[in-house]
């Protein structure tokens, strides 16, 4: 007598790899892609392959996300001290042998042509949350002092490159898992107030400290021109400070409801530089105006709230820290793109997620999106319960 065994379908072993899934994320990274696809149409159509490509890399970034959500966070945490010493091994290798474009020394080629300073972005974090995790319940000021050295020296190779954007973002993934660790508060309000203090004066001795001639220590030339165009773009209208002026113009004729779909002036009489890619939130703003703004900042907002509820929601230190890291990089991330289109912030490299053109950025924001998914499944999910 032999007995018949049902084989389950294609369904049937699929739906259990999104058992677990945050769904309400879900919905919401479905709204910010939406958008992106929408404002790459409109601002990348003529841009040959821009939209189809925008496309693709969200594709590609949905299954890494899918496949890092499937990893459970305790490997995940495994994977921290190798990912970072292969990180900054990287770093210096590109310091001495990395290739320069544009005056830039950010890229290496080992067989493919890589920028070892994205992986930071997320082994940065990954890193120092493995140290907490390690000094939990035994945590002293040396164990801080330790952490502050791991991230400034891939902070400080980044910057050499130089790469103000990308060692920003690092820095903020960064201090954001060694604020959530406990830093104490007077160990972080000075800084602030410094940092306060030596904005103040810099705007207010701005004519003194950006006259022709004068130098600033520690900053490069370009790193000290975009500050002093922030502060006075019209210093150079036609150059330095043509970005500023064009996207400041685009945000202000939009109005409230914006001038509507595919028919802003000022984005396809190519007013507007680099308008798929870091100053496309100006060709946004323009079509779509303060209403399209505002459904933006609060489907980010909602993101990061979301990722902050599943740190507060995480199960150990170590998915605490990196999912609440996550939900930083993503505030970051937009807080600064919007803040340099729109003249309140100096002009880096930043690029807006899902929305801007960018295929290395958009694999990162999978690669993170995974991870804070992996979490909020481990808190559904029973390790030995996962498939």
């Amino acid at each position: 007598m032999s007995a018949v065994f049902d084989k389950p379908s294609l369904l049937q072993r699929v739906l259990p790899l999104f058992r677990g899934f945050d769904w309400l994320l879900i919905l919401v990274l479905l709204m910010l892609a939406s958008t992106g696809l929408v404002a790459m149409y409109s601002s990348g159509y003529d841009h040959g392959t821009r939209f189809y490509d925008h496309g693709r890399n969200m594709l590609l970034a949905a299954g890494i996300l899918f496949v890092v959500a499937q990893v459970p966070p305790q490997r995940l945490m495994a994977m921290a001290v190798p990912l970072y010493t292969m990180g900054v091994a990287l770093l210096v290798a590109v310091a001495l042998f990395g290739i320069t474009k544009k005056g830039a020394q950010r890229w290496i080629n080992l067989g493919l042509v890589i920028q070892p300073s994205e992986l930071l972005k997320i082994a940065m974090p990954l890193m120092l949350a493995w140290w907490f995790q390690r000094r939990e319940g035994q945590l002293r000021p040396l164990d801080f002092v330790v952490a502050g050295a791991l991230l400034a020296v891939p902070v400080g190779l980044i910057m050499k490159q130089p790469d103000l954007g990308t060692s920003l973002l690092v820095l903020a993934a960064g201090l954001s898992v060694i604020f959530f660790a406990g830093l104490p508060w007077k160990l972080v309000l000075p800084p602030v107030l410094i940092g306060g203090i030596g904005i103040a004066l810099i705007v207010w001795f701005e004519p003194q400290l950006c006259a022709d001639g004068v130098r600033w220590p520690v900053l490069h030339d370009y790193q000290q021109q975009r500050i002093c165009t922030l502060l006075d773009p019209t210093r150079d209208p036609l150059g330095k400070g043509f970005h500023i002026i064009q996207g400041m113009i685009a945000i202000g004729s939009g109005g409230f409801w914006g001038k509507g779909f595919m028919a802003g002036t000022q984005t396809h009489l190519e007013f507007i530089p680099e308008r798929t890619t870091d100053f496309i939130f100006a060709a946004f703003s323009e079509e779509f105006g303060l209403a399209g703004n505002l459904f933006l900042i609060v489907c980010f907002l909602m993101l990061v709230w979301r990722g902050l509820a599943i740190a507060v929601g995480a199960t150990t230190l170590f998915s605490r820290l990196m999912a609440g890291a996550v939900s930083m990089i993503f505030f970051t991330y937009a807080f600064v793109n919007m803040g340099m289109v729109s003249g309140i912030l100096p002009v880096v490299g930043v690029p807006l997620p899902f929305v801007s053109y960018g295929g290395t950025a958009m694999v990162t924001l999978g690669l993170a999106l995974g991870v804070l998914m992996s979490i909020a499944r481990a808190q559904r999910i029973p390790l030995n319960e996962r498939t």
